[in-house]
C-alpha cells in the first residue's frame, strides 16, 4: 500500500531530480522509492562466498611456487609485441 510523504528539499535538487527522473523515464517518487530500497536492504558481506564461486573452488590447482604477477607480465609482453 502506498502512503504519501511530505519532503522538504533544495529546489535546485528538485530540479535536478525530476530531470534525472524523466531522462530515465521514471517517476520522482519511484526514484525516491528506489533509493529508499537502496539504502534499507540489508546486503551480503563482503567476504560472502556464493554457490557459484565455492562450486568452482579447487578446480584449478596452481603449484606452490606459481608467480601470478609474472606470468601476467610475461602475457602482456608476449601479447604487445
Amino acid at each position: 500500500m502506498d502512503k504519501k510523504l511530505t519532503l522538504s528539499l533544495d529546489k535546485t535538487i528538485i530540479e535536478s531530480a525530476k530531470n534525472y527522473a524523466r531522462s530515465n523515464n521514471i517517476s520522482l517518487s519511484k526514484l525516491i522509492e528506489s533509493y529508499l530500497m537502496t539504502l534499507t536492504t540489508p546486503t551480503r558481506k563482503t567476504g560472502e562466498i556464493t554457490p557459484l564461486v565455492e562450486s568452482l573452488s579447487g578446480v584449478i590447482s596452481l603449484d606452490k611456487d606459481f608467480d601470478i604477477k609474472d606470468t601476467y607480465t610475461d602475457y602482456l609482453i608476449e601479447k604487445y609485441k
